[in-house]
């Protein structure tokens, strides 16, 4: 009984902190969650091809041209020939700061949820031990962390436990 509890509130709590985050971040951005999520990882890896980029924030290849198209019409990013037939996706002025403002609308709802809790030291150690099962069972670090402030999360010499349990894995 207890079990289910605890799953019930952790589920409610994780489903409500996610509707709010990804509609703030996708909101200040100005586009689709998934736009969002492109804007945010090519801030971090810009050059990125769109078969890799759709697979660091879950979509299909097709799926990805598409919003990728939705994107550049909006003048958020632009392709850039690679080498061969490989082309790049970069990031323009706008979409560095449609990326930038969807960053601090997660921050700030992260902020006023963490604001309740009175022990957030201790809550710490229990997100790093969740999200490193969470990355055994999901194997794709880049698809967990494709909406994180990736250098927040490393700041003050922290390792990020995502990072490090993919490291651990062996999955590229």
């Amino acid at each position: 009984m207890h079990e289910t509890r605890l799953a019930n509130l952790l589920g409610a709590a994780v489903l409500n902190l996610s509707d709010r985050m990804t509609g703030a971040a996708a909101a200040a951005a100005g586009v689709s969650l998934s736009g969002t999520a492109a804007l945010v990882v090519l801030a971090e890896f810009p050059g990125l091809g769109g078969t890799e980029l759709g697979q660091r924030i879950g979509l299909s290849q097709p799926a990805c041209a598409r919003m990728l198209d939705q994107l550049e019409a909006h003048g958020l990013v632009r392709r850039q020939a690679k080498s061969g037939r490989a082309v790049g996706v970069v990031l323009t002025r706008a979409g560095r700061s449609a990326a930038h403002r969807a960053l601090a609308a997660r921050q700030r709802v992260l902020a006023v949820a963490l604001g309740a809790v009175s022990d957030q030291d201790a809550l710490e150690p229990l997100l790093e031990q969740l999200l490193r099962g969470l990355h055994a069972e999901v194997r794709s670090g880049d698809l967990m962390c494709r909406l994180c402030d990736r250098p927040g999360c490393v700041a003050q010499d922290r390792i990020c436990p995502v990072g490090q349990a993919q490291r651990e894995s062996g999955t590229p």
